[in-house]
């Protein structure tokens, strides 16, 4: 069964900000963070190649980094939202819709 790693980036951004900010415990929405970058760094190796599969995951971090300036501002949830969805199209683009390999 083929992840979509679109789902992956974008649900695991939102869900990691969402734990942290609702729990206060900043950690937490780390550790989302972290396995869902590795599940979709895995799903991409399986289907992309090495360089593609490392601009992937550059661009899940740097959606990450981008959106704290980016939410002082637009807010928050326009932050997430946004930088959740250009994670997600990348992905998409460069390895959802792919057949496998």
């Amino acid at each position: 069964m083929r992840i979509p790693t679109a789902a992956i980036t974008a649900g695991s951004l939102i869900a990691g900000w969402q734990l942290a900010r609702r729990t206060g415990i900043r950690p937490l929405g780390g550790a989302v963070l972290a396995a869902g970058g590795a599940l979709a760094t895995r799903e991409w190796s399986r289907r992309t190649t090495p360089a593609v599969t490392t601009a992937l995951a550059a661009t899940y971090v740097g959606a990450f980094g981008l959106s704290h300036p980016l939410a002082k501002r637009i807010g928050p949830w326009p932050a997430v939202l946004t930088v959740s969805a250009l994670t997600a199209a990348a992905s998409y683009a460069a390895a959802d819709r792919h057949p496998a390999r």
